[in-house]
């Protein structure tokens, strides 16, 4: 979580200075959903992600400067700087990539585990989404066809309170994304997303029902991001009181406060220190790497086709 918190610091700052083109996403403050699902994916499970998909590929263990120098668009990039930050993919770790179509990651991760279930594997396929995706009928596709091939797939909602820029209190008729389930007979838990023991105890369950043939099942996580839905957002429609509220219930802190019996706070400072150096390493590598190449424009782009 420390990684993640001071890997998007970074990219706040970067999009301040303009240092790159295009929109970017930070994670920060969602760092105990990526940190209590993704350890628990082996290495043959598959997982999709958002355009907010930093944190994710954080927490799958690829290298911070791949995934810097692809946010510059550089060869030094996760995917040779041709995805930029909305598309970190690294499917050699189980990354089928991130999507920057809402709910468009639900399909894709509901297929790979329809794959696994069909080669006779026990194999899992995570889809991470938004609070605003049950607005797609994505969305609804993903969990109907889930239910009805017994697909295991875990559908992982995390839910920031805010469909870009519209309260859930709003748009979320239902009150929950968990009760919006029950039409598709997916089981669904609501837990708390600023703690990462609660979000790995529910992904733990789900994954055992998904490896046990049980078939699909959804988490929402409620969370909250610090950031707007895009670095720049002023994000005037967040009411002070409740940006404080969930500054309380920062996951690092909480992490903190529920191990400190248990771990040494000089150990733990030590590692903030050792992760800021990794940061700093990895952003003046992905400033410094080459662009690519002109003649590489069009390779990457299609797959030949016998």
């Amino acid at each position: 979580m420390v990684r993640i918190r001071a890997f998007e610091t970074r990219v706040s700052e970067v999009a301040e200075a303009k240092e790159v083109e295009g929109y970017l996403h930070t994670y920060s403050g969602q760092e105990a959903v990526a940190c209590g699902v993704i350890p628990l994916l082996r290495e043959d499970d598959w997982f999709t992600s958002t355009y907010r998909n930093h944190g994710h590929a954080i927490a799958r263990d690829i290298p911070l400067d791949a995934i810097a120098g692809e946010i510059y668009g550089k060869t030094t990039g996760v995917c040779g700087g041709k995805g930029g930050s909305m598309h970190v993919a690294d499917q050699s770790r189980g990354m089928i990539g991130g999507m920057g179509i809402v709910a468009g990651g639900l399909p894709i991760a509901t297929g790979a585990a329809l794959a696994s279930r069909y080669l006779g594997r026990d194999s899992v396929a995570v889809a991470f989404f938004g609070d605003g995706a049950v607005h797609q009928g994505a969305w609804h596709e993903a969990l109907d066809f889930a239910a009805l091939f017994g697909c295991p797939v875990v559908f992982v909602c995390e839910n920031n309170l805010y469909a870009e820029t519209t309260a859930v209190d709003y748009h979320l008729l239902a009150g929950s994304v968990a009760a919006m389930t029950a039409p598709y007979g997916i089981p669904s838990v609501q837990v708390d997303g600023m703690d990462v023991f609660a979000v790995r105890e529910a992904t733990q369950e789900a994954f055992a029902r998904a490896r046990n043939g049980d078939g699909p099942s959804l988490i929402e996580a409620m969370t909250y991001r610090y950031g707007g839905q895009y670095e720049g957002d002023t994000q005037t429609y967040k009411p002070p009181k409740e940006v404080a509220w969930w500054r309380t219930q920062d996951p690092l802190l909480r992490f903190r406060a529920a191990v400190a019996d248990q771990l040494d706070t000089a150990e733990l400072d030590s590692i903030e220190t050792s992760v800021a150096a990794e940061v700093v390493a990895a952003f003046t590598a992905a400033q410094d790497a080459p662009w690519p190449d002109l003649s590489e424009l069009t390779t990457d782009v299609y797959t030949p086709v016998a």
